[in-house]
């Protein structure tokens, strides 16, 4: 079974902005509650081919994971996949116009557990909602009050 989560939110500030914070990998301690740290294995900036290594905690469990940036458009999608850890895993932000000054912002994780983790997928699915809809909320508050 697989699992498939897109949450999506309007932030006020400009594409440009909110796309150049949240595809800094670097960010996302700040912003993801479950992401404890990201290691760059390539130098940054972010471009097709960066690899970093996160670990995470996410129900109860340490999870060490690298991303490889698969896709990049500037300013408007972001693709990783996880070319190493414990769920195969892509995820992919969008940013796009939503009013003057401000942004959509869409999230999309999705992949396919593997051995026991199967068979706990309905319930990672739904933790992983609850977590990203909070994860891209606690982005708006920080992007909304900060000159990021």
């Amino acid at each position: 079974m697989s699992v498939d989560v897109e949450v999506a939110t309007t932030i006020e500030r400009p594409p440009e902005v909110v796309a150049a914070y949240a595809a800094d990998p670097t960010h996302a301690p700040e912003w993801y509650a479950n992401i404890r740290s990201v290691h760059w294995q390539t130098p940054p900036p972010v471009a097709v081919g960066s690899r970093m290594d996160f670990v995470a905690q996410f129900l109860g469990r340490r999870l060490a994971y690298t991303y490889e940036v698969a896709e990049l458009v500037p300013g408007r999608r972001l693709v990783m996949r996880t070319a190493d850890g414990p769920f195969p895993m892509e995820t992919i932000y969008t940013w796009e116009p939503a009013a003057e000054n401000a942004t959509r912002m869409t999230l999309h994780n999705h992949g396919t557990p593997t051995g026991f983790s199967r068979v706990t997928a309905p319930m990672m699915e739904r933790a992983m909602r609850r977590a990203t809809t909070q994860d891209l909320e606690r982005l708006k508050a920080l992007l909304e009050r900060s000159d990021q």
